[in-house]
């Protein structure tokens, strides 16, 4: 095993293994894709620097052997822009990055043909904050036999769409020279972020092309800007993705296989943003490398994606209750078994009916596909766990304090009551219900709008029912 690998797994069995309950050690652990963290992958309310590093990865032949080892060939800003501190955590970043842009291992071949692909994984740091990178992983321009290369842009801001968008733009610049991307990437580090529903245009020159202008636009909803739930639609059935959920619910061990990285990419971060307004804050790990294959023993929670060539290594390492996904087949190849009896079956059903209405409508239509499929998983939590503001009860000083026998008594179904006594002693409960103790204001957000619109939903049919009798 090389030494990197060696090196970010230490990392790893540093953070697990500091002081503390068993609690505060999987806190540490890591914390995302959604509010954490992904990475974290929050909302933004715009203002802040686009990116911080753009790095292109090549493949270089080892000196030794005909195997290769991939090495950043490429960085902006230059390290002698930037501070001291800045180049410290630029140093931990360097060493782990390109092993994510080529977690297939180090045996390749020059090509003439490779598909494009678009993917992205998740660093995570000892404070437990996430940067993303978002990769495109291609052959070069040029003839012959050649090897693949990734851009990779690493940014604290999970807004998946936009960064494709940006991606595109720095592959087209670089087949004709690097030096055109330093003035597109240095206009858009001084642009400002844009607000939800906002749109930044940058003023980029190109040889021989011209100045473009360039407009980056965010959607009006970001709590799901982040995430494009089509290839998990196009992989698994809605019963399936409703068992995934309700591992991820009781913070299960789950990975994910396919082939290619961009689905595996796709796929999890799909996973983890059902769980909002809730975060995944254990080991997530879009697409693990090769020499970190080992972290599906851990026996903590985690969320990770494999590649399908190294199905056989994973099925023959030593785990227990594991939810294992083959996204290629649609199937699940492990599973704990009561994955079908987690959630309350009435919602169950209504999860699976408002799923399957009209979700031909949105097969082109990214953002309201996006909004159809997440949905009812809101909603399921707005009808569990939906009253908790009125069990915080407030001291003095503003702090709250969770009356939590007393909100899951409140549920007058038996089988959610049963549901939600379990879903209160989990992590992805403890961090949301924290940070209601600590804010001292309403709590506002898209999560609180649906709750609202339960509750006058509520109010207008006990109305309707009186005008009845």
């Amino acid at each position: 095993m090389d030494g990197l690998g060696h090196r970010l797994r230490a990392s790893l069995r540093l953070k697990r293994s500091r002081g503390g309950s068993r609690q505060d050690n999987l806190r540490e652990a890591a914390k995302e894709p959604e509010r954490a963290p992904e990475h974290c992958l929050s909302t933004f309310a715009g203002g802040q620097h686009f990116f911080e590093y753009l790095f292109v990865v090549s493949l270089k032949k080892k000196s030794s052997g005909h195997d290769y080892e991939p090495t950043i060939t490429y960085q902006f800003p230059k390290r002698e822009n930037l501070l001291r501190g800045q180049q410290e955590e630029e140093e931990r970043l360097l060493s782990a990055i390109p092993l994510f842009c080529f977690p297939d291992g180090n045996e390749w071949a020059p090509l003439t043909e490779y598909p494009r692909e678009t993917f992205s994984f998740v660093l995570t740091n000892v404070d437990g904050s996430r940067k993303i990178g978002y990769c495109r992983r291609l052959l070069p321009a040029g003839r012959g036999p050649r090897l693949p290369k990734v851009y990779c842009i690493i940014s604290c801001i999970g807004c998946f769409g936009l960064f494709s968008k940006i991606l595109d733009e720095v592959e087209k610049r670089h087949q004709i020279s690097v030096a055109v991307i330093y003035p597109f990437m240095q206009g858009l580090r001084e642009a400002a972020f844009p607000a939800p529903g906002k749109t930044v245009t940058l003023k980029s020159f190109i040889p021989d092309s011209g100045t473009e202008f360039i407009s980056l636009t965010r959607p009006l909803d970001s709590h799901l800007e982040h995430v494009d739930f089509r290839s998990l639609l196009r992989c698994l059935r809605f019963e399936q993705i409703l068992q995934i959920f309700a591992s991820a619910v009781l913070e299960r061990r789950i990975i994910f296989l396919a082939e290619d990285l961009s689905t595996l990419s796709q796929c999890i971060h799909a996973a983890a943003a059902l769980l909002y307004p809730f975060s995944w804050a254990h080991t997530y790990i879009p697409v693990v490398p090769e020499s970190l294959l080992d972290t599906v023993c851990c026996p903590t929670p985690f969320m990770v994606g494999v590649q399908m060539r190294f199905q056989q290594q994973v099925m023959d390492s030593p785990m227990e209750e594991v939810l294992l996904v083959n996204l290629c087949e649609g199937t699940f190849l492990m599973s704990v078994g009561d994955e079908k009896d987690i959630l309350p079956p009435k919602l169950q059903d209504d999860i699976l009916e408002s799923l399957g209405q009209g979700i031909n409508e949105f097969e082109t239509a990214s953002e309201q596909l996006n909004e159809h499929v997440s949905g009812p998983f809101v909603q399921f939590f707005v009808k569990t766990v939906g009253h908790y503001a009125s069990y915080i009860k407030r001291e003095a000083n503003g702090q709250g304090r969770f009356q939590e026998r007393a909100f899951y008594k409140a549920l007058t179904s038996k089988t959610n009551r049963r549901f939600v006594k379990k879903f209160v002693k989990t992590q992805l409960f403890s961090l949301f219900i924290q940070e209601a103790e600590k804010s001292k204001h309403p709590p506002a957000g898209y999560f609180q709008q649906k709750i609202l619109e339960y509750e006058e939903q509520k109010k207008q049919k006990k109305s309707r029912e009186k005008t009845v009798k």
